[in-house]
């Protein structure tokens, strides 16, 4: 049977449409029947034959030229011969079905694109203002030093420790640039060893307790957090993981609050890090998006706290470098969990 669509059923149609014409035509002019049917026969052979050979033809050309443009290459003299004269040509069913896959996947590829681009814009566009308030801060100093504020030693003081504050955050920002940089393009090996996740958590309590006492907020392991919990990881980059998420929930936390680190058991190979304050609290439309390199929350600038605004983004791309995930859950005026899991002995 003819494929539907195929150069031999179009051929066919119009041999059988040749076939009737000439045979009624014949039959009326000669009046006979066997001379008019082998008239017709001829005929719509010779058309049929024709147009299935013209047809093929241009479907080939164009169906090569459909093919290399889907599939981006160039076939060789044997691979066209064996296209042309071996493979089952394709119906114009099957072609329209492959290029409704191809355009499927391109506007797939477009989409991702256009989100690139658009990420791509906000990034420098979030760059450009991170590095250009440090900048211009650093500039009025130091223009107001040379015009004669350097004469007064309280307020030269001031301004050049102001500079220098200013110098220390635009470092920062280079630094963790560099870092997801180089996470991104798999520069920075993650080192995995085993260790307590236990005493980790201890040491970074300890790393911040200066900064909760300022607040009078009190950081503590959960009392139902497993014991001696032994994770295989990159010890140094869960640390670095650990002291971004405690700092943020030391400083978007409230006053006399408390901030809690909680271990549990997710099944026999993994374990959750979860790390939980009672602070400001993130509206819902901003959790999406937080991971995103420079995306601040407008409870964040409204405060102005501070931070090169790539903290999180780190945290992500280290956590997923372990081949883990990283989750949050917020509300407003209750508080903020980070999750995080790891591998564990």
């Amino acid at each position: 049977m003819f494929q539907r669509n195929s150069p031999s059923f179009i051929s066919f149609i119009i041999s059988v449409f040749t076939f009737v014409i000439t045979f009624i035509t014949s039959f009326i002019v000669y009046g006979s029947v066997p001379y008019s049917a082998i008239v017709a026969f001829i005929l719509a052979v010779i058309i049929g034959l024709t147009v299935y050979y013209y047809v093929t033809q241009i479907l080939d050309k164009k169906i090569n030229t459909i093919y290399k443009l889907i599939n981006k290459t160039k076939a060789g003299k044997k691979e066209q011969f064996y296209i042309n004269n071996i493979l089952p040509r394709p119906t114009l069913d099957e072609l329209g079905k492959d290029v409704q896959i191809w355009a499927d996947k391109n506007a797939a590829d477009f989409e991702l694109l256009e989100k690139n681009e658009k990420y791509r814009k906000e990034f420098l566009q979030n760059l450009g203002h991170e590095l250009k308030t440090p900048l211009f801060a650093m500039q009025g100093y130091i223009e107001t030093l040379i015009d004669g504020a350097k004469n007064d030693p309280l307020v030269a003081d001031k301004y050049l420790q102001n500079t220098a504050n200013n110098i220390e955050r635009l470092t920062a920002l280079v630094k963790d640039i560099d870092i997801i940089a180089k996470l991104e393009s798999q520069m920075m090996p993650i080192v995995k060893s085993s260790f307590v996740i236990n005493e980790l958590l201890e040491q970074c309590i300890l790393d911040f307790e200066k900064n909760a006492l300022e607040k009078n907020i009190m950081i503590q392991i959960h009392a139902n957090a497993l014991k001696n919990v032994k994770v295989v990881a990159d010890k140094l980059k869960i640390k670095q993981v650990l002291d971004n998420l405690i700092e943020n929930a030391i400083k978007y936390s409230n006053t006399n609050s408390e901030v809690k680190l909680n271990i549990e058991s997710l099944n026999e190979s993994t374990v959750i890090i979860e790390i939980a304050d009672k602070g400001y609290g993130i509206a819902q439309e901003h959790l999406d998006r937080i991971f995103e390199r420079f995306y601040r929350t407008d409870l964040a600038r409204s405060r102005n706290i501070g931070g090169s605004g790539l903290g999180l983004s780190i945290c992500k791309h280290i956590i997923e470098a372990h081949q883990q995930n990283i989750h949050v859950r917020s509300n407003i005026n209750i508080g903020t969990t980070f999750r995080f899991s790891l591998s564990k002995i």
